[in-house]
């Protein structure tokens, strides 16, 4: 084999596998719109029991880095399956890394029947540096719930 023929191959497993860790660590836009019609779907048939589950992250609404958060009409987390700590604190007034009214936009933009897409900036789970992470959110009854996933 070639130099310059083994130095291809080599470089296509590394790509081969820095995409395969990406695809079994984090989510995807795909799986995070799924997790959120199944939430919607949870919360129209018992809202409590999807909310407890949400917090707990069970029946599949923790999957990778992807969970289910909610708001209510007062503002606050309802439920948060990364951070149960967070039900009773304000949703509306989060902001992102950068600053941007991240809740406020979510409240805004969220209506019910069809998700909406909200971009902001966070840290992956163990990093610090803010990365590109996109939120599907939809309005169901008084809850505004939402599923988040970081762009490749």
């Amino acid at each position: 084999m070639s130099k310059k023929l083994l130095t291809g191959f080599a470089a296509f497993c590394v790509m081969g596998l820095s995409s395969s860790v990406w695809a079994t660590d984090f989510g995807t836009a795909d799986e995070a719109k799924m997790m959120l019609e199944k939430a919607v779907a949870a919360v129209q048939a018992d809202e409590a029991k999807a909310l407890a589950a949400f917090n707990k992250g069970e029946g599949g609404f923790k999957e990778k880095d992807l969970y289910v958060f909610c708001g209510g009409a007062d503002g606050n987390f309802t439920a948060h399956g990364a951070k149960a700590e967070l039900v009773g604190k304000s949703l509306k007034g989060l902001k992102d890394k950068a600053g941007k009214a991240l809740g406020e936009e979510i409240y805004k933009e969220a209506h019910e029947g069809a998700f909406v897409e909200v971009t902001y900036m966070w840290p992956r789970p163990g990093e610090e540096k803010p990365s590109e992470k996109v939120v599907y959110a939809e309005k169901v009854g008084d809850q505004i719930c939402a599923v988040g996933y970081y762009k490749p």
